[in-house]
């Protein structure tokens, strides 16, 4: 149903979606935006199609000022969005246990080279070259669903570097270009900020990213647990931990191999066999996947010995159809059981399954505005309202 605003000057009658606006959007000083915040969240809930600022005030208002009024609380309200991806997280945490944390990437196609951030870049996972914005999101990954709670917007050296562009955007001084890595990381350390339980492990496809042994490093020197695709070209040692002062530690540590080269000679002598409910045949048959697994270590950057540089379990599965290994991961959960890494792999599918639905239901990919806080704006209320739909259906 509709909701008017047209001679309103408080806060909507309670409603779900109202209580939800109102824990999230609780810090903001005013009431009329908190109101608003409200409007854009109802707006994205009750209105299909594109996400435009003119159709979801129609949605959601009778007065002609209402989109006037919507576009200024995204676009130019100076509102932080930390707080409210912070209780959004709360909230969902409240709801499902928490299998994992997962980081997802989002490509935003853009007309023109005046959005924050937008330029022409050839996207991998579409094998094109696209104008677009390019970000990351960290999502809480349930045993039902992935929900997104945080976002980086990816900044060129470009967009960076130029004063005009950061003005004209409203860029603030300290958001710099940064490799992927690092938002990676960043994003992770904020979870952990935020976060009111225990951690728990990151699942990051970094498959297509040439600097992923970086966030393994840095994911262990956190002593964070992580499950991490990888490039099939990543440098590694083979090998577990050896008995200290025996002759294999003592000498000369093997040449560094790739991490595809090392599971291809690993499935061919000690392949491991599992049966896999993800990969059930047309006719409901499930089939055998082959996991070949093994221990290895990233080669030094610096000085120390194997000592200093902590063991991995690199896995990968094969499927009787295909003679390429599928994606190839990485973990530091040594101790754990090949079927429960497996597991928790698997959940990058959920979390590219949600940057799907914001992109094709939530209006991820509509916003109208040019501006680095209006777009934080804007992923904040995209991601409560895919968020409350998902745990509220």
């Amino acid at each position: 149903m509709a909701v008017r605003f047209a001679s309103r000057t408080s806060l909507l009658e309670e409603t779900p979606v109202a209580a939800f606006a109102e824990r999230l959007f609780a810090h903001l000083p005013r009431a009329d935006q908190r109101r608003w915040a409200q409007a854009y969240l109802e707006g994205l809930l009750a209105t299909p199609g594109k996400k435009s600022v003119r159709r979801l005030a129609a949605a959601v208002s009778a007065s002609p000022t209402a989109g006037q009024s919507l576009h200024q609380f995204i676009n130019s309200s100076p509102w932080d969005w930390g707080p409210a991806r912070r209780e959004l997280a709360h909230w969902a945490q409240e709801r499902e246990p928490v299998r994992a944390w997962t980081l997802g990437r989002a490509v935003l196609p853009k007309r023109g080279d005046r959005s924050v951030g937008v330029q022409r870049r050839f996207v991998a996972s579409s094998g094109r070259t696209l104008n677009c914005q390019l970000a990351m999101g960290a999502f809480l990954s349930t045993r039902t669903v992935a929900v997104p709670v945080d976002w980086h917007l990816l900044l060129s050296e470009r967009w960076a570097a130029d004063q005009q562009l950061r003005g004209r955007a409203r860029i603030p001084e300290s958001v710099r270009h940064r490799p992927v890595w690092e938002h990676a990381l960043a994003l992770v350390d904020s979870m952990v900020e935020r976060s009111r339980h225990t951690a728990v492990p990151v699942v990051a496809d970094m498959s297509d990213c040439q600097e992923a042994g970086s966030l393994v490093r840095a994911l262990s020197r956190h002593q964070q647990d992580f499950v991490v695709a990888v490039p099939g070209r990543l440098p590694v040692d083979p090998g577990g931990p050896t008995p200290p002062g025996s002759a294999r530690s003592l000498s000369a540590r093997p040449a560094a191999q790739t991490a595809e080269a090392v599971l291809r000679a690993r499935s061919t002598r000690h392949p491991h066999t599992a049966t896999s409910a993800t990969s059930n045949t047309a006719d409901g048959r499930q089939q055998h996947v082959r996991t070949a697994s093994c221990l290895v270590r990233l080669p030094a950057l610096g000085k120390g010995g194997p000592s200093a540089r902590p063991v991995h379990r690199l896995f990968a599965e094969w499927s009787p159809q295909r003679q390429q290994p599928g994606r190839i991961w990485i973990t530091n959960l040594v101790d754990r059981q090949i079927e429960e890494v497996r597991s928790l792999a698997a959940l990058h599918r959920g979390t590219a399954a949600t940057v799907t639905a914001l992109e094709e239901d939530f209006g991820l990919c509509d916003f109208e505005g040019r501006s680095f806080p209006g777009w934080h704006h804007h992923m904040t209320l995209v991601s409560a309202a895919y968020t409350f739909e998902r745990f509220s259906g």
